[in-house]
C-alpha cells in the first residue's frame, strides 16, 4: 500500500488498513529523518523490526529524452542530497523536490515529460517504462538506509536473537549533568548504546527529549534494571519497541560494486 506521506503510513496502521508500516528513520550519509522521530512519539505504534537497505540511485527519463533535452531533475529531497556530487556536474539542471523517489519516476511516465529526469531505484525505470541514463550516481557506495517496521501490537524477539530496544525520555530537570546521569544507568551495567538522537521538547522551549537505541531487551535483568533506574531521572519515558537487531553487509556488498 503506497502512502503519500510518512504520517499516512502511521494512520494506515492505526486505522487497521494495514497490518504493518515501514518508514525510513536514518541514512548512513544524510543522517536522521527527524520528522519520523516526531511521528513515533505522536502515535501509539510499536517498533517490531528494522531493515537495513543498500540504496542505489539511478538517473532515468522518458525513452525519447536524453541528457541534452533535460531541464530538471526530480526526486525526494534526501535522494537529491545523496546525489549532490553527480548533480554538481550539471549545473543547468534545476532540482525539483518530490514526495517520493518512485513517485517522481511515475510522474514522468504519466506526463510523458521529455525535459525532466528522476532519481530513483533502477526498478522504478523498469516499472514505469523509463530509460536509465546513469547508474550508481549516489555520492558514496556505502549508502544505507535503516527502516523501522511498525505494528499496533508490541513485539518480542525470540530467545537467542540479538535484540534492540528503542526508548524516548525527557530528563526531570535541566540541571547540570542530568544527561550524564541518565546515560550512566546504561554504562554501569555495560549496556551498549547504539544511537542517541535529541529532539526539541514541544512543551518546553529550548529543552530536549532524547531517543535512544540500546542493545538488549527488557527481558534481560540488567536492561530492565537500567530502564527502571532511568525512569527515576525522567519526567517522561516511553518504550518505543523491542525488536530483532537488523542485519546488513554494510561494506562487503558496496565494495563489490563499481560506479558506472
Amino acid at each position: 500500500m503506497p502512502c503519500a506521506t510518512f504520517g499516512d503510513v502511521f494512520a494506515a496502521v492505526e486505522q487497521k488498513r494495514a497490518d504493518c508500516g515501514i518508514i525510513p528513520i536514518d541514512n548512513s550519509l544524510a543522517g536522521s529523518i527527524h520528522h519520523n522521530y516526531d511521528l513515533l512519539l505522536a502515535h501509539a505504534l510499536h517498533i517490531v523490526g528494522e531493515i537495513h537497505l543498500r540504496i542505489e540511485h539511478a538517473l532515468m527519463c522518458h525513452r525519447a529524452a536524453s541528457m541534452r533535452t533535460l531541464r530538471r531533475v526530480r526526486s525526494h529531497p534526501m535522494a537529491l542530497d545523496q546525489c549532490s556530487a553527480f548533480l554538481s556536474r550539471f549545473p543547468s539542471l534545476q532540482r525539483e523536490a518530490y514526495f517520493d523517489t518512485a513517485g517522481a519516476a511515475a510522474s514522468i511516465a504519466q506526463t510523458q515529460d521529455l525535459e525532466t529526469a528522476a532519481i530513483a531505484g533502477e526498478y522504478a525505470a523498469t516499472l514505469y517504462g523509463l530509460k536509465v541514463l546513469r547508474r550508481n550516481i549516489e555520492n558514496r557506495l556505502h549508502n544505507f538506509t535503516r527502516f523501522l517496521v511498525l505494528s499496533r501490537s508490541p513485539g518480542q524477539p525470540k530467545r537467542g536473537v540479538r535484540a534492540k530496544t528503542s526508548i524516548v525520555f525527557i530528563p526531570t530537570t535541566n540541571e547540570t549533568g542530568i544527561l550524564f546521569r541518565s546515560l550512566g544507568v546504561f554504562y554501569v551495567r555495560n549496556i551498549d548504546l547504539l544511537k542517541i538522537e535529541s529532539r526539541p521538547d514541544p512543551d518546553a522551549p529550548f529543552e530536549y527529549m532524547f531517543y535512544l537505541d540500546l542493545e538488549g531487551s527488557p527481558s534481560s535483568r540488567h536492561v530492565a534494571e537500567a530502564l527502571e533506574h532511568l525512569q527515576e531521572l525522567t519526567k517522561m519515558f516511553r518504550l518505543l519497541g523491542v525488536y530483532p537487531m537488523g542485519k546488513g553487509d554494510f561494506y562487503g556488498a558496496a565494495s563489490r560494486r563499481r560506479r558506472h
